[in-house]
């Protein structure tokens, strides 16, 4: 006989079996400790009392094990007891029949494609198959959030007949058409959640370009601004709420509220570059939350609308294959639901100690295209590219992993590109007539009238130098058309070029640069290589010298001041003076918005 304390630890008591490891009585499973009787009069021992669980009580012991309780409805139904007999299966406190099921070979892994682990998630074996059972038999919306999240974990990655979370999270997607849709759309089925834009070939061309965004956009007026919302629930499927993107929700790196949401202002061309500790990732993101990202508008009938936010997860894998890296748009699968850091799936045997890997959202960005020949600020739906990180834990507070926040607006340069090279073209063409003029100039020059590998060498540097010409011409001509055009713009019709569409820019100029250097050394060589000899054919003055003893003429030498004078001159005609100092500050000032 033991000697324990009382739940509410005023009195002591004897308990009919062991103690737990702060004192108190101890029942076995199946029963509830009772320690006063109806009155509240304290017992001289403990006793230990079954739960009915038949037939009409059905209860078991509640989770604290001082009461009974009425035991699950799905083991009422399955057994017509508070007991899970097989076949049927227990998980998360729910009885279901398994046999011969999908949900009897659910597959509790990770799948980490950086880093080609196959990982036992602690998480997602409490938790999916017991999600999967509740959302696919009984239809709870908050065990379908719940499972749609552990697919978001695996990086909505699908296989042919695995039942990982995505593939179970698929089979329930196939299976719960009849429930209808939401919103009448076709991706969105009643009580789960919106994950897949469907894996269609050539499907993302047609979400992303089929409609453009229902509102127009102004540098100047209204709606100079992008309303981003988001739906947040937590790793267990609650809904948390709606929030703005403002104040850096999806931005990890830190910054002050004017900078974080600079990038949300339509037009900007926006990056944020940081690097951040993972142990600090580790204790600001203890569980993942979820984020499913709208934009906000305003209805014809005054009320505001959402437009969904398609998202290109890099990290996706369809059949082993990472189908969204390349730029091949009928090959992407779009998804929906993200999250900023994982630390929960990539624990192996215990949920409190360090994970082995964590995932980090390390690159996003906001894609936002323009729809060509509108020319009042219509835009396509913003698409969200996300790229994923894992970093196998090791040393947190010595590990560090640069994330990125980035914003760029598009357009089709194709129209623009035709046009500079037709411009190059023509005035190719123009520069090999010139290079043949003064190619022939030199040739009467010099008195030849071959055409020798002098000749053919000579052409090619004059053509050089002129062809540095017309692509420095065509340079400035493309900065003064994004310059004026972009800049005077009052209804949107032109966005500046990305990077990736400034390298046919930083071709010509290297082109002009290289011609043009090519061009310079040659002059300087034929400079360096001619003998100059200065001859003054001035003759000597004779000039009677008076003295003494009577006249007497004499010569005087040509002075050497007059040599120095004209060495000079030569001097200073071989430089000419391309700009005007005055005329350049005078440009500068009337192109320069000054701001005080």
């Amino acid at each position: 006989m033991f000697q324990g304390v009382t739940i509410d630890g005023w009195n002591c008591i004897k308990c009919p079996s062991g103690l737990t490891s702060y004192g108190n009585c101890q029942c076995s499973s199946g029963k509830i400790l009772v320690e006063r009787d109806v009155n509240g009069t304290l017992l001289h021992e403990a006793e230990c009392v079954d739960c009915n669980g038949s037939d009409p009580s059905f209860t078991w012991p509640d989770t604290s094990g001082l009461r009974c309780e009425r035991c699950h409805q799905t083991f009422i139904n399955k057994t017509n007891s508070c007991n899970c007999y097989q076949p049927n299966i227990l998980s998360g406190g729910i009885c279901f029949n398994g046999a011969g099921h999908i949900l009897s070979r659910v597959l509790s892994t990770i799948r980490f494609g950086q880093l080609g682990i196959l990982l036992r998630s602690e998480w997602l074996s409490m938790h999916l198959q017991a999600s999967a059972a509740a959302c696919l038999l009984y239809s709870n919306q908050t065990a379908c959030q719940a499972l749609g999240n552990m697919c978001v974990m695996n990086m909505h990655s699908t296989s042919p007949q695995i039942a990982d979370a995505c593939g179970l999270f698929r089979y329930i997607y196939t299976n719960t058409a009849a429930l209808g849709v939401v919103h009448s759309i076709t991706f969105w089925r009643t009580n789960v959640p919106w994950l897949y834009y469907d894996d269609q070939p050539g499907l993302a061309a047609r979400v992303l370009t089929a409609f453009p965004f229902p509102e127009n956009f102004s540098f100047k007026a209204r709606n100079t601004n992008i309303k981003f919302l988001a739906a947040l629930y937590d790793v267990r499927g609650k809904f948390l709420g709606w929030r703005s993107l403002n104040g850096g929700l999806l931005q990890l790196c830190p910054d002050i509220a004017k900078r974080l949401d600079a990038a949300f202002i339509f037009g900007t061309t926006y990056e944020q570059k940081c690097e951040m500790s993972i142990s600090k990732l580790l204790r600001d993101n203890p569980e993942p939350v979820f984020f499913d990202v709208y934009v906000a508008y305003g209805g014809s009938d005054g009320q505001q609308n959402i437009w969904p936010v398609p998202v290109l997860n890099l990290n996706l894998q369809h059949n082993d294959q990472f189908t969204n890296i390349g730029n091949n748009i009928n090959n992407w699968i779009l998804t929906r639901r993200i999250f900023l850091v994982d630390s929960l799936s990539g624990r192996e045997s215990t949920l409190t100690g360090l994970p082995r890997v964590v995932r980090i959202a390390s690159k996003i960005t906001i894609s936002i295209s323009l729809v060509p020949e509108t020319h009042r600020g219509t835009i396509y739906p913003p698409l969200m590219i996300i790229e994923y990180t894992d970093v196998q834990i090791q040393n947190p507070d010595n590990q560090i992993v640069p994330v990125s926040f980035s914003v760029q607006y598009e357009i089709n340069q194709s129209d623009f590109l035709i046009q500079t090279d037709v411009a190059l073209g023509v005035l190719g063409g123009l520069a090999v007539l010139w290079s043949l003029l003064k190619t022939a100039a030199w040739k009467r020059r010099i008195g030849s009238q071959m055409i020798d590998l002098q000749t053919v060498i000579q052409f090619l540097i004059l053509y050089a130098g002129v062809l540095a010409n017309v692509f420095f011409a065509v340079t400035v001509g493309i900065g003064f058309y994004w310059l004026l055009l972009f800049k005077g713009q009052k209804h949107v019709s032109l966005f500046l070029p990305l990077p990736a569409d400034e390298k046919d820019f930083i071709t010509y100029v290297s082109c002009a640069f290289t011609l043009k250097a090519l061009q310079f050394l040659h002059i300087l060589f034929s400079q360096l290589s001619i003998h100059i000899f200065f001859i003054d054919w001035e003759r000597p003055k004779s000039k009677p010298l008076k003295s003494e003893g009577g006249g007497k003429g004499g010569v005087f030498p040509v002075s050497i001041w007059r040599t120095f004078f004209i060495a000079n001159e030569w001097n200073e005609i071989q430089t000419v003076r391309r700009i005007n100092p005055l005329f350049q500050v005078v440009l500068v000032l009337f192109f320069l918005k000054v701001t005080p």
